[in-house]
């Protein structure tokens, strides 16, 4: 149910994504804690770029400008908007550990931009909300409720986890955040183990990241079910 022009929810993302990195605290990269997202971010979106080339999908990604941003906030969560704009809290940082779990969160949240989840879900939440106004419209004649949806889809501020992504797609961005680490050389067995490790930590508060995703144990096995697929794309490297 992608009825939103891409363009349109791009453009949507680079404005918000700004206004919310110019609201809160962003870690610099000459901080030891951006370390391995900076290393780890663009080599997953150069893997992705040039699969995506190699198979003739290249207009799904033409205009993206992949951009990963740490904030200072204690929840345990990431998400990622259309076009290629990633932010990850400093909250996951003891789950994701090294390289490997790093990978495993990066991966996960562009395999929500490459499937284009936001732009299903913002569709569903108009044709609820907005009694399925189109975008144009929306912004125009109600730009604040608007916005507000479009943050909520995304996961974004004190709104997290009302909507959220569906279980299904929380299943399908697992699947593609396995083989897109796979193809930027992280061992896709390395994310099974990073959700074990979400999975013992949530305790009696399960983290924001989990709130609205699959039973972890559900997760965990049908990634472990994908794992061979996952491992058909990996090409270790240095």
């Amino acid at each position: 149910m992608n009825l939103l022009p891409e363009g349109l929810i791009t453009n949507m993302s680079q404005l918000n994504y700004q206004q919310f990195k110019d609201s809160n605290i962003v870690i610099a990269s000459r901080d030891k804690r951006t370390h391995v997202m900076n290393a780890v971010g663009p080599r997953i979106a150069t893997a992705v770029q040039n699969y995506m080339t190699e198979n003739g999908l290249q207009k799904r990604i033409q205009g993206y400008q992949w951009e990963f941003t740490m904030f200072d906030n204690k929840q345990v969560n990431a998400w990622a908007m259309p076009g290629g704009k990633i932010a990850v809290y400093t909250g996951i940082l003891p789950y994701t550990k090294d390289e490997f779990g790093m990978a495993t969160v990066i991966g996960h949240e562009v395999g929500h931009v490459i499937a284009r989840h936001g732009n299903e879900r913002m569709s569903q939440q108009l044709a609820i909300m907005l009694g399925g106004m189109s975008l144009q419209v929306a912004l125009n004649q109600e730009p604040e409720k608007t916005r507000d949806i479009f943050l909520m889809v995304y996961g974004v501020g004190s709104t997290l986890g009302t909507l959220a992504y569906s279980r299904q797609h929380e299943y399908e961005a697992d699947k593609l955040g396995m083989v897109f680490m796979a193809l930027a050389g992280y061992d896709p067995t390395k994310s099974i183990e990073f959700w074990e490790r979400m999975s013992a930590g949530g305790g009696a508060a399960i983290p924001e990241f989990l709130s609205t995703h699959p039973n972890d144990q559900n997760r965990i096995q049908a990634m472990k079910e994908f794992l061979p697929t996952a491992m058909t794309y990996y090409k270790p490297q240095n």
